[in-house]
């Protein structure tokens, strides 16, 4: 499994690295927006929609909105931070959702709601990281930074996990994290925040974007958690089978979805983006 794994980053990492530097604005927002929808095809399975029909019409409703936001963007490009601020709260929310969780005392998402939910996460995801690619000359290289930010948060917890790990994490929604891969994740995060700070220090003062590249690697775990649970409700062991090693597209991109609106909102507070 780890050959495989590293075999398929092997392939897709030069893929993305010059999708995201190489590409203008308008080309990266069509290519997200394709792994986008794919994205909503697995979703849509895990949420329970079986039916063809159903779920052709359900990516039909995440197309016409990710449509609507970049018209929106195109008229008024504020409106990437006010979606991705709104979708902070949300994961902040999911966050003490998560905490909180457990099977015989919390009711299951319904169907329905899980539906929904797949469009309140994948339309954010889409918003966040097109409005970062247009920031400005350096933008491809901040939506690179958090790919990388999260790349090596995942990396750090799963090497930490396999070595140290004892304490479970979410035994309820996902047996393997642990505790101790968390700890690996979040130094690997503060690595990176010092990386960011001499780089580019106009992203914000050390002292406060070591904590901010930390905060990002804790949500980037709970979209982790997030997605293992709406597998475990599923019965589903990955979303998918379309990359070797990896399972579906959104286990690769589930820490992704969740960082980016958080990354892009924070990121603006400290005026490293405007």
């Amino acid at each position: 499994m780890l050959l495989q794994r590293l075999i398929t980053a092997l392939v897709l990492i030069p893929l993305v690295v010059g999708g995201v530097l190489y590409l203008p604005t308008p080309g990266f927002a069509l290519v997200l927006a394709l792994i986008v929808l794919y994205g909503g095809w697995e979703w849509g399975a895990l949420a329970g929609l079986s039916g063809l029909l159903a779920r052709i019409t359900y990516l039909f409703s995440i197309a016409l909105l990710l449509g609507g936001v970049w018209l929106l963007l195109e008229r008024d490009a504020a409106w990437g931070l006010r979606i991705a601020g709104l979708a902070s709260l949300w994961w902040l929310l999911v966050a003490v959702w998560l905490i909180r969780y457990h099977p015989e005392r919390t009711r299951p998402p319904s169907p329905g709601l899980r539906v929904a939910a797949g469009q309140v996460v994948l339309i954010p995801f889409w918003t966040a990281l097109v409005r970062l690619h247009a920031s400005g000359s350096d933008g491809p290289a901040l939506v690179l930074f958090l790919m990388v930010l999260i790349w090596v948060a995942d990396s750090g917890a799963y090497f930490a996990g396999r070595r140290w790990g004892r304490v479970k994490l979410a035994p309820r929604i996902s047996p393997g994290k642990t505790r101790e891969g968390v700890y690996g994740a979040l130094l690997g995060a503060a690595l990176c925040g010092v990386l960011l700070g001499w780089f580019r220090p106009e992203s914000g003062p050390l002292p406060l974007l070591i904590p901010f590249c930390i905060g990002i690697a804790l949500v980037s775990v709970c979209g982790d958690l997030f997605e293992s649970l709406l597998k475990r409700l599923a019965g589903a062991k990955d979303s998918g089978h379309l990359l070797p090693g990896h399972g579906g597209v959104l286990d690769r991109i589930d820490s992704l979805i969740a960082a980016s609106p958080v990354f892009v909102s924070g990121l603006s507070l400290l005026g490293g983006i405007r």
